[in-house]
This record gives C-alpha cells, structure tokens and sequence, in this order.
C-alpha cells in the first residue's frame, strides 16, 4: 500500500539531539551539522545558540532528514533535494503522510493518490519513490526507543561547555 493515513499525533513539545536525529535518520553528525548550518533542514524546537549549546530536531524535522537521505542515496541531486525540502515545509504534518515521492534521478514529484503514481510511472518520469507514510511509521518506531527532551527544559552543556564554565567559575573565585 503506498498511501497510509494513519499518522499517529505526536507531542511537537518534544526534541531530539543531534545524535539521535542522526540515529533515526541514518545520517552522519558531518551531515547534520552541514545541511542545519546551510538551511537544508534547521531544527525547528531549538537552534543552536553558539559553543556548547544542543539543536533540537522535532519529530517532523527527523522525518525530513530521512528523506532527504533516501533521495541523496537514490542520486537525487542536492539542488533538486532543497526545492522538494522547501515543498514539503509548506505542508502540514497531516498531509505529509499521504505522500509518495517519485523520481527519475533528477526530478522528484508529488503524489497524493495511486493514480497520480500509476500516470508517473506509465510516462516514464517515476523510476523510484519514497511513501512519507512508511518513513512516518519507521522513524517513530526508531524515536520511541530513543531519549527526546522537552523543550522548555534547559539545554544541556556537553564535555567542552561544562569544563569552559568550570574554568570560568575557578578564575572568578581567585
């Protein structure tokens, strides 16, 4: 079945960090870092506001990155990739469980029913394509067993953060 509408609601309060996105989405950190800094896929709970801090990715940014993923390992280019990314943005998360993708390796389509995919594919354009219902259900099964905080809680200090402020508190006692 290529279209499946049953997307479950999710908590849009929750986040996740950059290495579990990268978990979920099977990406590289290298990846993430890159396309969050060249407005590929931002996080949308928290950015990061300078040395230390975390991103938060929201569950729809995670479904993004794993898209986007699956196009790059199919030869979409990454210019084709930024003008389906910025489609998809300008949907709601309801709607993006209905579509399917198509591509021929250098164009990617929107499909919303079966028969948009059947006319794809008899006309040659859709050589592959990516249902967002499956990726959907894929990532929310890799995302339930992986932590998520919310995102009013504060933002951790990782290793390099902790030891700037340590040091900074001991050069202020002296």
């Amino acid at each position: 079945m290529l279209f499946d509408d049953d997307g479950s609601v999710l908590d849009e309060s929750l986040g996740y960090r950059g290495p579990t996105a990268c978990k979920a989405a099977g990406i590289t950190y290298r990846q993430l870092d890159y396309w969050a800094r060249t407005g590929l896929v931002v996080p949308t709970v928290r950015s990061a506001q300078g040395s230390g801090s975390q991103r938060l990715y929201s569950f729809r940014d995670v479904l993004v990155l794993k898209v986007v993923k699956r196009l790059l390992d199919t030869g979409v280019s990454l210019q084709q990739i930024r003008t389906s990314v910025g489609h998809l943005r300008q949907r709601g998360v309801e709607d993006l469980a209905q579509i399917t993708l198509m591509s021929d390796g250098a164009s990617v389509y929107e499909c919303t029913s079966n028969k948009e995919v059947i006319d794809l594919v008899q006309g040659g354009q859709g050589v592959f394509g990516i249902a967002v219902g499956r990726v959907w259900q894929e990532v929310e099964g890799t995302l339930a067993k992986l932590p998520a905080e919310g995102s009013n809680q504060p933002a951790a200090e990782d290793e390099l953060a902790a030891r700037r402020a340590a040091r900074a508190q001991r050069k202020s006692v002296s």
